[in-house]
């Protein structure tokens, strides 16, 4: 399972798209509200992450992979991500993603991706 998780990483940096069913179902739902892309199906994804160009990261990173059965069958697979860009800045989200069997193996069905912002950070003066 974290084989399928990660693989995303490889495939996006190896400029993979065309592979990415290999990753998420054809009917895969992504939400990327906190990115302003909304909630997009695979063929649109493809299409934000070519316009993105140069300003796609060029590493994904996967971490902190936790894994849950649901009462479904499903699993709930929260992982941690950071995102490497070429000029060396990063930034960190956290995957919130369901994977379901398929006819092909394990697919990736939903999964929605938040940026990781400060919470309850406390200056040095604080403590």
């Amino acid at each position: 399972m974290t084989d399928l998780i990660t693989m995303h990483g490889h495939l996006v940096d190896a400029d993979g798209l065309n592979r990415i069913e290999e990753v998420f179902a054809q009917d895969a739902v992504h939400d990327l509200t906190d990115f302003g892309l909304g909630i997009r199906d695979l063929p649109t994804l493809r299409e934000a992450a070519i316009a993105l160009g140069d300003n796609q990261p060029v590493g994904h990173h996967v971490t902190n992979i936790v894994l849950s059965e649901l009462p479904d069958g499903q699993i709930r697979v929260l992982p941690k991500g950071i995102g490497i860009n070429a000029d060396g800045t990063c930034g960190s989200v956290t995957y919130d993603d369901v994977v379901s069997r398929r006819e092909q193996g394990w697919r990736i069905t939903y999964r929605k991706v938040s940026v990781r912002k400060a919470v309850g950070v406390r200056s040095r003066a604080d403590h």
